[in-house]
């Protein structure tokens, strides 16, 4: 008989044992799962601004009719946008995750500063 109930006071100790470990491990999931939820929004909302783009007043087929220095120019100057704007992401996502910056990045951003 004490046999019997020292076994049933020992599964009772283990359930209980696994029920504290088990709600831990959910706090553990849940503090997780928010912080994930949390990155993934600062992540969709830096990409939704990241692909905010001036729209161009350039009417379509109108570069048919351009000269090639004007389709020289305009070219010239949306690679440089394009390469501002990288820049700038790159120098926006080094500095979300703390890390050291590039002296080029640096003085590129005070030349146009």
């Amino acid at each position: 008989m004490a046999l019997l109930a020292l076994s049933l006071l020992f599964v009772v100790l283990l359930g209980l044992k696994l029920w504290r470990d088990a709600g831990k491990t959910m706090k553990t999931f849940t503090a997780v799962s928010d912080d994930l939820s949390a990155y993934w929004a600062r992540r969709e909302q830096s990409l939704a601004e990241a692909h905010v783009t001036e729209v161009r007043t350039a009417v379509p087929g109108a570069a048919v009719f351009a000269t090639p220095e004007q389709m020289k120019d305009d070219y010239v100057a949306a690679k440089d946008e394009r390469r501002f704007a990288r820049l700038q992401r790159r120098v926006a996502r080094r500095k979300e995750r703390g890390q050291l910056q590039s002296l080029r990045d640096i003085r590129a951003l005070e030349d146009v500063g």
